[in-house]
């Protein structure tokens, strides 16, 4: 199966970063959100995501032009009908991806499939509450979705060959490096990720070194592009606690532990960049 058309529930950031990145490959979009505010605020992203790409040059007048005709903004389930995968990217909430999906599954034909982009929820258990556990299964992009190369593809337990190749092929088609990963909780990368910036946060209330030196110190002797703890502000600190005590319920194994500075900044307020204040002052 060649997925030729895609629907996308939500407009937020990763709902019309995922519709970008369609378009701009010619990939025609219906983006479909609650309010027609939503909707207009989710093209008016992509539209100024665009203008970035312009002025660096890297696309035309033409390309982006070409590129919004392909998104259709929608209040109506019913214009999901003609896509041949669906992507489920509301917010990270079970209780409204399940009601979403349920309501999906109900009105769309049986070999559409459908697809959650979760960074954390179990596949298999989305699955479950739809009649097509086989044409079902997880696509979790990463932010900012035009920008990021990664594509996690998540089996559930029911996944199909068939489901998982024709996701796969579509993530290529969209420029993007698919990996293929069996459903535990926060994948591959979270998994890995938010552990680091767990302990980094060990190392901050163990009074081991400031900050800026965990942090120079994972840049310069990690090669990586930005600290653990400039990461974790950028996360938000609240979401970074709710994946560790996530780990800790599904795993039972006290190395997933928050650590207790992170509880306390999250008690404080301090969520890191959306709040002005995280482990840094912004």
């Amino acid at each position: 199966m060649i997925i030729q058309k895609v629907g996308i529930i939500g407009a937020g950031t990763m709902g019309n970063g995922i519709a970008q990145a369609c378009a701009v490959v010619g990939i025609p979009v219906v983006m479909v959100d609650i309010s027609e505010a939503a909707v207009a605020k989710g093209i008016a992203t992509v539209s100024g995501s665009l203008d970035r790409l312009l002025k660096k040059e890297k696309i035309t007048e033409a390309d982006k032009a070409k590129a919004l005709l392909k998104i259709q903004g929608s209040t109506q389930y019913e214009d999901l009908m003609s896509a041949d995968l669906v992507i489920e990217a509301a917010t990270e909430n079970q209780d409204l991806k399940v009601k979403i999906l349920k309501q999906l599954d109900a009105m769309l034909a049986p070999e559409i499939i459908i697809a959650s982009n979760t960074s954390s929820i179990s596949i298999t258990q989305l699955a479950a509450v739809t009649s097509r556990a086989d044409r079902f299964i997880g696509m979790h992009f990463f932010n900012p979705v035009p920008m990021m190369a990664l594509v996690e593809i998540i089996r559930g337990l029911q996944t199909s060959d068939e489901t998982h190749d024709a996701v796969h092929a579509l993530a290529t088609a969209l420029g993007k490096t698919p990996i293929t990963v069996k459903n535990a909780p926060g994948f591959v990368v979270n998994r890995i990720l938010v552990p680091m910036i767990n302990e980094a946060l060990f190392v901050l209330s163990e009074g081991l070194a400031t900050p800026d030196d965990i942090d120079a110190g994972m840049k310069l002797g990690c090669n990586q592009p930005i600290g653990p703890l400039a990461l974790a502000d950028m996360i938000g600190l609240d979401v970074c606690l709710a994946v560790m005590e996530v780990y800790l319920k599904e795993f039972g194994d006290s190395k997933y532990r928050p650590c207790p500075l992170l509880k306390e900044l999250v008690a404080a307020g301090r969520l890191g960049r959306k709040t002005g204040h995280g482990v840094y002052q912004y």
